[in-house]
């Protein structure tokens, strides 16, 4: 017999919690090993149970579903279905990388298409993990630039299913979001699970600088600087993003953009 997939249900509403439960004890292959009522239940049992799967409510006592992602290590986060009854969270939980979004009332045959992907992930964890996966393309990155370059030439980024290489010269700028970094390219972002911390050393600094502790700006992406009185810069982008740097960073941008003190 295989190994169950381990099982923890949020939610605040008991009818919820119950009604999830029903339809998975109709599977032979998921165990329900926590029920959590609320976003501090829910921090607990990811940290101790450890589990494959979670059925998480967006809307419940504080923390709400995001906060609860926001406050579990990303290595311990289980594969995260959104349950919940308001459709306007939806992008919010793709950007969070969650498997699907299942809005109530569901039917049993929406709820096993659910289930279904999540067997299919994790099938695929289980073969390649999703962290090894990363680093290894990562890794394939860095040693297809130049042998004496030490600085990345692209990112690897989720899209829905999807692994995408970005190049870091098509980017603008890099944010931080909490756990990942988003990467403004045009009109479009990608996220990539890396913090800014980590990536600021992985960039060309004669190419990147850090203007804030949330973003760093690509130098030649930069048209216009306006100098604050608190020693802030206000950078004016190609496409017209504006982005207000913080005071601690105004040495490091004078050098890097060649300003007078």
């Amino acid at each position: 017999m295989s190994t169950p997939i381990r099982v923890v249900v949020v939610d605040d509403e008991p009818l919820a919690r119950e009604r999830l439960r029903d339809l998975l004890a109709e599977t032979s292959d998921m165990q329900v090993v926590a029920e959590c009522r609320d976003g501090h239940e829910a921090i607990t049992a990811l940290e101790d149970e450890r589990p494959d799967l979670v059925f998480l409510d967006v809307q419940m006592p504080e923390p709400d579903g995001f906060g609860v992602i926001r406050a579990v290590a990303p290595e311990r986060l289980p594969e995260i279905i959104f349950v919940t009854a308001h459709r306007d969270f939806a992008v919010q939980a793709f950007e969070a990388n969650a498997l699907d979004y299942l809005l109530k009332p569901f039917d049993r045959e929406r709820f096993q298409q659910s289930l279904a992907r999540a067997r299919e992930r994790l099938r695929a964890r289980a073969t390649q993990p999703d962290a090894e996966l990363l680093a290894r393309l990562e890794s394939l990155s860095q040693r297809m630039a130049p042998p004496a370059e030490r600085y990345v030439s692209r990112l690897v980024a989720r899209v829905g299913w999807r692994l995408r290489f970005v190049r870091v010269e098509d980017i603008d700028y890099l944010s931080s979001e909490g756990n990942y970094v988003s990467l403004h390219v045009g009109k479009e972002s990608y996220l990539a699970r890396e913090t800014l911390n980590a990536l600021e050393s992985k960039l060309d600094p004669k190419r990147f600088v850090r203007a804030h502790r949330s973003f760093i700006v690509q130098l030649d992406r930069i048209e216009e600087v306006e100098p604050l009185p608190p020693g802030e810069f206000v950078f004016v982008l190609r496409d017209g993003t504006k982005l207000t740097s913080g005071r601690s960073y105004r040495a490091r941008l004078q050098r890097a953009l060649d300003l007078a003190p």
